[in-house]
């Protein structure tokens, strides 16, 4: 009776045993614990080579994945927001460039308006200076003696007589006056007055 109790305490330990060892090798495998060193002699009478890699259950290997992930990730986002901010920058360049030529346009339209506008006071001012000379002249003319006017007036250009007699007459008529014009002609060579009468009658007023 012994003897059999004996045995099956020996099978039990036996047992126990090999529930230790499976559960090390399960743990292992698991790395839970790490008992690879224990079971070398084991596996390599298996003819098996021990895993040796470190195993995710030691805390830093993890962070240090997590953070250089986080980092990566990080970096791809800075990457991609200077891709975008360097799109944005072009953009503006070329809308800048395009409000430059506007710019430019619209100053090189103006600098021509400009002009435009200096040349015609210029030709309004010299109008104006025209038409207080002719004004002068005509008043000088008529206050003097018709032989004396007539006498300065064929000294003259044929288009500066017809546009001194067409501003008397314009006197005249403001002024409410008889025009001395028939008068000069009366006292012009009769061919120098057939020209200047002929002018007078065909051509339009002048503008200078």
């Amino acid at each position: 009776m012994a003897a059999k109790n004996l045995g099956k305490t020996i099978v039990l330990l036996i047992l126990v045993i090999i529930m230790i060892l499976g559960g090390l090798l399960w743990f292992d495998f698991l790395g839970v614990v790490n008992a690879k060193r224990f079971f070398a002699p084991l596996y390599r009478l298996l003819g098996q080579t021990p895993q040796t890699s470190v195993t995710a259950t030691k805390s830093r290997p993890l962070v240090a994945d997590l953070d250089d992930d986080r980092l990566a990730k990080r970096l791809e986002a800075l990457d991609l927001r200077a891709q975008e901010l360097n799109k944005r920058e072009d953009e503006i360049a070329k809308t800048e460039s395009q409000y430059d030529a506007v710019v430019q346009e619209l100053e090189e339209r103006l600098k021509m308006l400009e002009e435009r506008e200096a040349t015609f006071e210029a030709q309004v001012k010299k109008y104006e200076d025209r038409d207080a000379e002719l004004v002068k002249v005509a008043r000088y003319w008529y206050n003097m003696p018709p032989a004396t006017a007539v006498a300065e007036i064929v000294k003259m250009e044929d288009q500066d007589i017809v546009d001194i007699f067409r501003k008397e007459d314009e006197l005249a008529e403001k002024e409410r006056r008889a025009s001395m014009v028939s008068v000069w002609f009366m006292n012009m060579p009769a061919d120098r007055a057939a020209v200047v009468q002929r002018k007078m009658t065909n051509k339009p007023q002048s503008l200078d």
